[in-house]
């Protein structure tokens, strides 16, 4: 029934809004009405609900005409354009209002603007809706003008304003724009006032507004908005009361130019603004990290005590200006409570806003041009720059100085920071004139002055801010958005919001690679610029700042932080497409990326040592830093590299030499950002490729940072290499970070301690690093360094080795016997599983034992499985070589061995043979003499049988007559009380041929027990 249109047609019948009469109608209804808005009438139609869904019109109402009685009269000299926007009905059906927007041209001053204005109807008393042809309505109120002169808007922007009416204060309306601004509207003292919600971190759009139910019957409730970002939000009455200013009112004495050029200029503002559309944001915070207080609390902070010391100080201040004396200042300030207060809310830090926020006064045009090109902006930033500092004089002689350098450390903080964003404004308004007058002389006279100054991403970028200020403030929507941004100094961290956030309308990707590439570049000297300017004010004014801890500076802040890496990581993208242009394009190019890279890394710095100063969780931004730095530089000494090699390419007869100048010619800059920020792979690079042994030293002696500094990464860069003599010569000229070093690096620890002559340290690291179960434990690299030896596990000959260097340490040293012994042991150990190996038959088995160091037990285990005779006397030698304590704790292990060896023979055969043959005692030993009990029982009995430690009868005595004596010899612990009645006697008792050859058993043990080691000696070994 109803057609949207085309753009083309909205002038012409085009629905403005459509809205039900009743919002909460009965179930019982059988028809509903609803109106219509268009450009020039209300139209109220009836929906029929049932049984078919029929739409009837009932009545149609011109709001728009001759008549100004029946609503708006159009054709008023000065009205261009009226624009009726949205409709809103009261709850009872009967209160209509309307929002209206007129373009408006003042024929005074030719300049052009928007009215903002509230026609409210209501149905005619006594008026029959079926008269088609009377007018149903009529006016309620005259009227009501909500902002006389505001700025000129596409028509977008005008259709995207929504209307919400009934809420508290009672009359009050709300106004919700596409840009997402809500702003109520309420009758207030004769006068109308404006509210602009808003929160003082970024909350995103207002999506949508609605009205509280109240309490009491018959009154509205409070207004609540849904924002995009903090969710639901109730806006009190008090707070639109106390925070609603009066609309602003274009003066008449700013004059306007007519000329064509101005006209052009305007337009080309217009849909600059159009096309960003910018979010909201406050002007009085940025930094939602920072400052976390609703709005409500920013007014409640207003109390009657803090106006009362804000005139105090104004008029002390203005009384310093006219005569020099500060009389009693302090004292008078202390008692109005001056010094209670901190941060923003502090009323020093107020007056510092209000001097460098001031609006300029005597400014006498609107275009931007012209305003960018007069000297009166570069006179107006330098008197708020003069007053500012006669400001800090006044501190300083009054000694509020000193009392807000002890009580107010962030008070002054913010104020001497107010001096460092006023004077990067004044440069950044130098920088300004300097690109326009580089351009004009590119261009030449083909484009008027007004052109070239309005061109380019700087000028682009001050639009942008200057809008987004100026949309969230209402007191500056009659103001240009370049008026706007030179005021508005204390807010110079959105220069920085709008990089990160609105950076692709700023340099579009569809232009030129070299356009890009100026744009970037253009941007790269602004922020460059508002950085340094700001350090440097600090600088010079360093003895006015209060003690630096926990105190980050303005831009440090994460705001200004992701505006600079926005720029810089696009300078980095196009640093990878800019292989078709020419060298000095790229060159230019590095330039700016260089600086801007270290102007990031100072903001990271100083964020980081804030951070650390208070105590806080740094590690995320340690790595976001660290991450950042090292893509930066990196691609930077790469660019360095390539036009190192493309001048190689260009000389026919280019030497190392000439390369080797070249490169340290270019990478000088570099040299001292990676040494100041701790980029030690760029400093390693660039050390290499010169081949600068003394340079690399000079960076070691330099960088001395935490956990070794650069002298550690370097040796961890040779140790990765396996240039350990290098690495180890090279520590001789830096012995603690080399003891740091190697300390985790036990596989170099050992070198480290003979170098030193500790024999005794060093016999212990080797004799570690021999039994180390774990490659890891040998090396607790960084990754690299632990997938670069991950196959390169010690093999057993590898680990003897170690062992034999152990023993010679421990012998230089001079240590005790026992370590040696315990030495001389662990290569047994060592060397029987270099036998038991041999056993294994297959070849993947072996060569997997012989890398892996197998435990004691894993070793016993293993002979126990196999049910050989030669490794069923090897479980013994293990025993033998590992330890007392160790023999205690496997003591069932032990057992295990016994029974297993004596399955290896045929007692019941042997018992049978000794009968039939009836052996004397000469052949019973020499028949006994082959079987494995009796080699096993001379090995751990016999008189002359080596163990470490005590030996085996202390955990498993021969017979039980012998571990009653052993008892009764020592009370021990309750352990060995326990275990002391069994015995190798015992064990074999459980045998199945005991019954029958039980004696011959015990025989074989005893005679073994007796008889000297019958083992051949084998010679000793090399390092032996």
């Amino acid at each position: 029934m109803i057609s949207h249109g085309s753009d083309s047609g909205r002038s012409k019948g085009y629905p403005r809004s459509l809205v039900w009469r009743f919002s909460h109608p009965s179930l019982q209804e059988s028809s509903r009405e609803f109106f219509l808005l268009t450009d020039h009438e209300i139209q109220c139609f009836s929906v029929e609900l049932c049984p078919d869904m029929i739409v009837s019109k009932v009545w149609s109402n011109e709001i728009i005409g001759t008549d100004g009685d029946l609503g708006i009269k159009k054709d008023l000299a000065g009205q261009k354009r009226i624009w009726p926007l949205d409709v809103q009905v009261d709850n009872h059906g009967k209160v209509i209002t309307i929002l209206v927007a007129t373009f408006c041209k003042d024929r005074v001053s030719s300049s052009s603007y928007t009215q903002y204005s509230l026609l409210t109807m209501q149905y005619k008393s006594g008026v029959s809706i079926e008269a088609a042809n009377e007018r149903v309505l009529e006016k309620k109120a005259p009227i009501q003008v909500i902002i006389p002169k505001a700025r000129v808007e596409d028509e977008d922007f005008l259709f995207s304003m929504k209307l919400c009416v009934g809420g508290k204060p009672s009359g009050s309306t709300i106004i919700l724009s596409g840009d997402g601004t809500a702003t109520v509207s309420h009758y207030y003292r004769n006068a109308t006032r404006l509210y602009q919600f808003d929160l003082p971190y970024d909350a995103g759009k207002v999506l949508d507004a609605s009205v509280l139910p109240s309490t009491d019957d018959g009154e509205e409730g409070a207004w609540v908005v849904l924002t995009e970002k903090a969710g639901i939000w109730a806006i009190p009455e008090k707070a639109v009361i106390l925070g609603g200013v009066e609309p602003p009112e274009r003066s008449l004495s700013r004059k306007g130019s007519s000329n064509e050029g101005s006209v052009h200029e305007e337009r080309k503002n217009l849909t600059f603004a159009g096309n960003m559309a910018p979010r909201r944001a406050s002007s009085e915070a940025l930094d939602a990290g920072d400052r976390q207080r609703a709005v409500m609390s920013v007014i409640a902070r207003r109390n009657a005590q803090d106006e009362e010391s804000e005139s105090l100080l104004g008029q002390l201040f203005h009384d310093f200006q006219l005569s020099g004396q500060v009389e009693v200042s302090l004292e008078k300030l202390q008692k109005s409570g001056a010094f209670e207060r901190d941060e923003e809310t502090n009323v020093f830090a107020r007056m510092s806003k209000s001097i460098v926020d001031t609006l300029a006064k005597h400014w006498t045009t609107t275009r931007g041009a012209e305003i960018l090109a007069m000297a009166v902006v570069s006179s107006q930033l330098l008197d708020k720059q003069q007053k500012h500092q006669k400001f800090l004089q006044f501190l300083a002689l009054s000694k509020c100085h000193e009392e807000l350098c002890s009580r107010q450390r962030h008070s002054l903080q913010t104020i001497l920071e107010h001096g460092e964003k006023l004077a990067a404004m004044i440069q950044l308004r130098e920088l300004q004139n300097v690109i326009s007058q580089n351009r004009s002389k590119e261009v030449g006279s083909s484009h008027s002055g007004a052109e070239i100054q309005t061109s380019g991403a700087l000028w682009d970028l001050i639009q942008l801010v200057g809008e987004r200020a100026r949309r969230s403030t209402v007191l500056l929507m009659d103001r240009d958005n370049a008026e706007v941004f030179y005021s508005k100094v204390s807010d110079l961290e959105e220069v920085f919001y709008c990089l990160d956030r609105q950076l692709e309308y700023l340099i579009s990707t569809e232009q030129p690679l070299g356009v890009q590439i100026r744009r970037a570049c253009e941007l790269s000297s602004a922020c460059v610029t508002i950085v340094r300017t700001a350090i440097h004010y600090k600088n010079e004014h360093h003895l006015w700042y209060p003690p630096p801890e926990g105190l980050a500076p303005w831009y440090c802040k994460q705001v200004v932080r992701n505006g600079i890496w926005s720029i810089a990581f696009f300078m980095l993208e196009l640093l990878k497409e800019a292989s078709t242009l020419d060298v000095f394009a790229k060159s230019d190019l590095c330039t700016h990326l260089e600086e801007l890279a270290e102007v990031l890394l100072e903001a990271y710095a100083g964020t980081v040592t804030a951070k650390v100063e208070r105590g806080e969780d740094h590690k995320g931004l340690l790595d976001e830093y660290w991450s950042r730095r090292d893509i930066l530089l990196d691609s930077l000494y790469q660019q360095v590299k390539e036009f190192v090699e493309s001048e190689n390419q260009d000389l026919a007869e280019g030497t190392s030499v000439q390369n080797e100048e070249t490169l340290r010619k270019l990478s000088s800059r570099l040299l001292p950002i990676a040494k100041r920020h701790g980029c030690y792979i760029t400093l390693w690079k660039i050390c290499c490729d010169l081949n600068d042994s003394e340079l690399l030293r000079n960076m070691m002696r330099e960088s001395l940072g935490p956990n070794g500094g650069f002298s550690y990464f370097v040796f961890k860069q040779l140790y990765t290499s396996r240039q350990f003599s290098k690495l180890l010569r090279l520590g001789e000229e830096f012995p603690e970070e080399l003891s740091l070093f190697v300390k985790h690096h036990q596989d170099l620890l050992w070198l480290h301690e003979l170098f030193l002559h500790q024999f005794s340290s060093a016999s212990e690291t080797l004799h570690f690093l021999a039994l180390s179960q774990d490659e890891k434990s040998i090396s607790e690299a960084e990754e690299e360094t632990e997938t670069c030896y991950g196959n390169m596990a010690p093999k057993l000959k590898d680990r003897k080795r170690l062992l034999n260097l152990s023993k010679i340490a421990a012998i230089a040293g001079k240590d005790d016997e026992s370590n040696v012994k315990r030495i001389e042991a662990d290569l047994k150990i060592l060397k029987l599983q270099e036998e038991i190996i041999n056993f294994v038959p297959s070849d993947e088995t072996k060569e997997y034992l012989e890398l892996r160091l197998l435990l004691p037990e894993e070793l016993i285990k293993f002979c126990l499985e196999e049910k050989s005779p030669e490794l069923a006397l090897c479980a013994f030698d293990v025993f033998a070589w590992t330890s007392s304590s160790f023999r205690e704790t496997h003591r069932n292990l032990l057992e295990e061995c016994w029974k297993n060896a004596a399955d290896q023979d045929n007692w019941s055969k042997l018992y049978q043979a000794s009968i039939i043959e009836g052996w004397t005692d000469e052949e019973t030993l020499l028949n006994l003499k082959d079987t494995v009990l009796f080699k096993a029982s001379n090995r751990c009995y016999a008189p002359l049988a080596e163990t470490f430690g005590e030996g085996f009868e202390k955990v498993l005595p021969l017979r039980p007559e012998i571990a009653e004596t052993s008892l009764m010899e020592d009370s021990g612990s309750s352990f060995k009380r326990k275990n002391s009645s069994s015995s190798l006697e015992a064990i074999l008792m459980q045998h199945k041929d005991f019954p029958e050859a039980g004696k011959l058993m015990l025989t074989a043990i005893m005679l073994g027990s007796l008889q000297d080691d019958t083992r051949e000696e084998e010679g000793p070994s090399p390092m032996e």
